[in-house]
């Protein structure tokens, strides 16, 4: 009877529940418990099980640049963290609130490591999180465009929570990729967050984006109480050097 009693459980999905009862019947703890508590315990494991589930589809739909964490961020003073300002944003109650996040900094700094940090801890919060390259993400609708699929990648995007754009305005916005950008950050205004990582200082973006009426239009939406963050000091990957250059660096 327990052989089809797990058996069914596997084929109804119920992973935790026959984990925990397999694990009950080959140690013999099920008779130390009441059968409510064993009832609660399977259900509790179950619980866990869907959750942990749910959350790495959530990491793996993200596509996020780096297995990132919020405990491996460096708050160097010369980075220009404020540290109380990101442990809020980690909270992701600007995610609720719909709130944009802009990041920005010279190359190198750790822009993209601190989105997509915020990134994970979003999906671990339960929150659906789409994350882009902005230049493929422009072609990618381009290419939508010519085969008629832009409105379902439109809709993609609008239902993530989060949509996180790295490496905003490394070159000027043609008319098409303008006009998408509008669209993307019309349909997510208030609804959903968007975090932009640039090079490029918010004060530089209305030329990187051009045509004064979409700017403003953008921009307006885009900028109004946002959360910012601007990093500052030497390029990361020039700090962090390799252990074997550190030993050349010892023995010269």
């Amino acid at each position: 009877m327990n052989e089809t009693t797990l058996s069914k459980m596997k084929q109804m999905k119920l992973f935790g529940m026959h984990d925990t009862f397999k694990t009950a019947i080959e140690t013999g703890k099920s008779d130390s418990y009441t059968i409510d508590q064993f009832v609660a315990q399977m259900i509790e494991a179950e619980w866990d099980d869907r959750q942990n589930r749910k959350i790495s589809r959530n990491i793996k739909y993200a596509r996020f640049r780096y297995r990132a964490s919020v405990e491996n961020i460096i708050y160097d003073e010369s980075r220009n963290i404020d540290r109380n300002k990101l442990m809020r944003l980690f909270e992701c109650s600007f995610i609720d609130k719909g709130e944009s996040l802009l990041i920005t900094g010279s190359t190198g700094v750790g822009k993209s490591y601190i989105a997509s940090a915020l990134g994970y801890q979003a999906c671990i919060e339960g929150y659906r999180v789409a994350y882009y390259n902005t230049a493929k993400l422009f072609a990618r609708l381009r290419m939508a465009k010519g085969d008629g699929s832009y409105l379902k990648e439109i809709s993609r995007l609008e239902r993530q929570h989060l949509l996180i754009l790295d490496d905003f305005g490394l070159q000027p916005l043609d008319s098409p990729n303008r006009l998408s950008l509008l669209e993307i950050i019309e349909d997510r205004h208030g609804k959903g967050s968007v975090l932009i990582t640039s090079q490029v200082p918010v004060s530089g973006w209305y030329e990187i984006i051009g045509e004064k009426t979409v700017a403003d239009a953008i921009l307006d939406r885009l900028v109004h109480d946002a959360h910012r963050i601007e990093l500052m000091g030497e390029s990361m990957r020039k700090t962090r050097k390799r252990p074997e250059e550190n030993e050349i660096e010892i023995r010269n």
